[in-house]
């Protein structure tokens, strides 16, 4: 089992959208998004299509993709953006055979140096729906600091819920064991 990790591509946008898109209502609510609000598909393809074209400094979404034995298997993003200081982070398996495997750990493990290294970050945030177990799970075992728990609507495409916040400040990443190979 080879995992591997890179920056989206163009031929990764429909992935990404289709797997909110097609996803039942039942599975959107348990990471706590909405249906209802999801954008049309092909607006919201648009809207990856020109994020792919900003540099960095500018970037409204930027988004990782996970590769298992070189097949594309979920992605993690980060919006919210502040540049040189900290943004949101997200992570999906789109497979359902994949989740619970431990797999968005080693993902994770791969993925957040990009975060810290292209955009500059002092700080990492993760809001997960609090009953949403799995990444709840994951960010403790990465060592992510739990700040507090709070009712909150999170994001664009999310219902009001309660999240856990949790943080990880970037001195934190010369204690974890995280990759520091991005390229």
């Amino acid at each position: 089992m080879k995992l591997n990790v890179r920056e989206i591509q163009e031929n990764d946008i429909e992935k990404i959208v289709n797997y909110f898109v097609n996803a039942d209502a039942e599975f959107l609510k348990g990471m706590g998004a909405d249906k209802s609000k999801l954008p049309k598909r092909e607006n919201w393809i648009k809207k990856l299509e020109s994020e792919l074209k900003k540099p960095y400094k500018t970037k409204e979404f930027y988004y990782i993709i996970w590769l298992l034995d070189n097949q594309e298997i979920g992605h993690s993003n980060i919006n919210n953006i502040e540049f040189g200081k900290s943004a949101t982070m997200h992570l999906h398996l789109w497979n359902n055979a994949k989740r619970r495997s431990g797999l968005g750990l080693d993902f994770l493990r791969l993925t957040i140096p990009y975060y810290f290294k292209n955009f500059g970050l002092e700080k990492l945030i993760c809001e997960p729906n609090a009953k949403n177990i799995a990444p709840n799970k994951v960010l403790k075992k990465l060592e992510f600091e739990l700040i507090r728990n709070y009712d909150t609507t999170p994001g664009w495409i999310n219902f009001h819920q309660t999240v856990n916040r949790y943080e990880l400040k970037k001195e934190q990443l010369k204690t974890l064991k995280i990759a520091h190979n991005t390229t």
